[in-house]
């Protein structure tokens, strides 16, 4: 369906965006310092989800809809927006975490995963990027278009899950260095509550 010179431009583009910090890697990054590695991780595999829905959406034609109606775009938009300011304020608010424990309990992961699924869905930026970039990759003489476009999908999900879970290890490489009662995380829950807001706000005043 695809040959090597099509696959190998397509990985190493996609690479090279994930090495540009954006929104998932933030949202990765601060689950892993609020409750672990598990939520990290699950976290990671919850943005993957929702790429994988955006992929689904851009082969069937659906996000489209977003690129042609700015009503449809600014609706997503400010759905996405609040919801990360939320995430803020619940972050702000909480209770800090007791840095004895290693890892927090399961539902914190399952929740991480519901959550993070959310926030990718309902960011516009990633529906267009779909459907803007994928289609580049895309040729009509060697099949059908649809399968494509999912299988280049499943790719990015694929690479996106192995991105995000090597940040995941990293991170709690640096963590072991702030263990036990330091300040840094007693004011964790109110850097990591600032950090959704500002992302919140990004994608408030972001355009189509």
């Amino acid at each position: 369906m695809f040959t090597f010179s099509t696959l190998s431009a397509f990985i190493a583009i996609v690479i090279g965006l994930f090495l540009i910090p954006g929104p998932a890697v933030f949202l990765t990054i601060t689950r892993t310092v609020q409750h672990g590695r598990k939520a990290g991780i699950m976290t990671g595999l919850g943005i993957a989800t929702g790429d994988l829905i955006h992929t689904l959406f851009a082969a069937i034609g659906l996000s489209a809809i977003l690129m042609t109606s700015a009503t449809a775009f600014n609706i997503v938009k400010y759905a996405g927006a609040i919801y990360l300011i939320y995430l803020g304020i619940r972050a702000i608010i909480e209770k800090p975490k007791d840095s004895t424990l290693s890892e927090s309990p399961p539902e914190y992961s399952n929740d991480a995963y519901r959550k993070a699924i959310i926030v990718e869905v309902l960011n516009p930026k990633t529906a267009l990027f779909f459907l803007a970039f994928l289609p580049q990759f895309v040729h009509p003489q060697q099949g059908s278009a649809f399968l494509q476009i999912l299988t280049l999908g499943l790719i990015f999900v694929v690479l996106s899950i192995l991105y995000t879970t090597s940040i995941v290890m990293g991170v709690q490489q640096v963590q072991q260095l702030f263990k036990g009662p330091s300040r840094i995380s007693r004011w964790s829950g109110k850097i990591i509550g600032a950090i959704y807001i500002g992302l919140g706000l990004k994608v408030a005043t972001q355009s189509q």
